[in-house]
């Protein structure tokens, strides 16, 4: 597993800071929600994950830095446990998954239409990832909340019953 650095060096050659996103450039934004999950006291490989969330692309935000089917590359870049996180996180089907992810656990992959089921710390992690990613998008452009809120409002009610505390706490501030 490659350093900090040697990570963020990546995301930049891969263009991620000429990219545009809320709060200035994808790359700030994969920056912000891997230093909020460090603060929220995740794990160096939960960070290398949130620093790289997207480098598959996501069911919201298409544009890939890396084709899901060269997953060694980042592999070799994050590791195996974050890059595991990584692909769940960009292959997640939104519309099929999230509505019941806290009651059910089950993913299912936008890439592939296969179905995976998290349970415990596994689920939690995933939960957090995918709130901490919401929350610096909401942070940084509130009218998405507010055209969303019942959404929203829904969405981390049921998750905050998966997520770690702080992560639980978050949510219920930015609501």
């Amino acid at each position: 597993m490659s350093d900090d650095i040697d990570v963020r060096a990546w995301l930049q050659e891969r263009g991620a800071d000429t990219v545009k996103h809320p709060g200035g450039t994808l790359y700030k934004h994969l920056c912000r929600v891997s230093d909020r999950l460090a603060d929220l006291g995740h794990s160096p490989q939960v960070q290398a994950a949130g620093l790289t969330h997207a480098a598959y692309g996501t069911d919201g935000f298409d544009l890939a830095l890396l084709f899901w089917q060269e997953r060694d590359e980042l592999r070799g870049l994050v590791g195996a446990e974050a890059e595991e996180l990584v692909y769940l996180y960009g292959s997640c089907d939104r519309d099929r998954s999230w509505p019941r992810l806290a009651e059910t656990g089950e993913v299912t992959n936008r890439f592939t239409g296969a179905m995976s089921s998290l349970k415990g710390e596994q689920l939690q992690v995933f939960v957090d990832l995918t709130a901490v990613n919401e929350l610096d998008v909401i942070d940084k452009d509130p009218s998405i909340l507010a055209r969303n809120r019942t959404f929203f409002t829904e969405l981390f009610t049921a998750w905050s019953k998966v997520a770690s505390e702080p992560v639980a706490k978050e949510m219920r501030l930015a609501l």
